[in-house]
């Protein structure tokens, strides 16, 4: 059983990009169910040079309050800048990348790094602990799964993502 205040880390991959998305399409729908509560996700492809490119939802803001900082912290920390095709900046990330990567090994890292292959997509979803228990009775179509609790509180990721909102305001 995940701890209540945890938070946990759900990467699948896919052959394509559409098969991603329509398993993304599945979380928000366990969202809009109560079955996950505050969570971010992305949609992130491999192009055929390498390069890293990240699909955001245009409305992450209604899915908790995390407003894509958090699965934009977990790519900057699996990815090298040099391979992210998409820019991912901002204060918000920062401070979460600082804690997740306190809360993550580096062998968990390179394993969660590697899940995905030039040509492929991938769903990255992160939220609260209750999402683990969602996803696995979701039964997403990812051909191959990975699935982490972090070492790192709920709270701590709230209260850097408000501490970052707050010093651009």
């Amino acid at each position: 059983m995940a701890e209540s205040d945890g938070t946990f880390l759900y990467i699948g991959t896919y052959p394509n990009e559409a098969d991603a998305r329509a398993d993304y399409g599945v979380v928000k729908e366990l969202h809009k169910d109560g079955a996950v509560g505050t969570y971010d996700a992305a949609v992130v492809t491999k192009d055929d040079k390498g390069k890293v490119h990240v699909n955001k939802d245009e409305q992450a803001f209604r899915h908790g309050g995390w407003g894509g900082a958090v699965a934009g912290a977990v790519v900057g920390l699996l990815f090298p800048p040099a391979i992210i095709g998409t820019a991912i900046v901002g204060g918000a990330i920062g401070a979460v990348t600082g804690h997740l990567w306190r809360g993550v090994s580096r062998s968990d890292v390179k394993e969660l790094g590697e899940a995905i292959d030039s040509g492929e997509a991938a769903l990255l979803v992160v939220g609260e602990s209750k999402l683990e228990d969602a996803i696995a009775k979701a039964e997403l179509k990812a051909e191959k799964k990975v699935a982490k609790q972090l070492g790192v509180k709920k709270s701590d990721i709230d209260a850097a993502v408000k501490g970052a909102a707050s010093e651009l305001s």
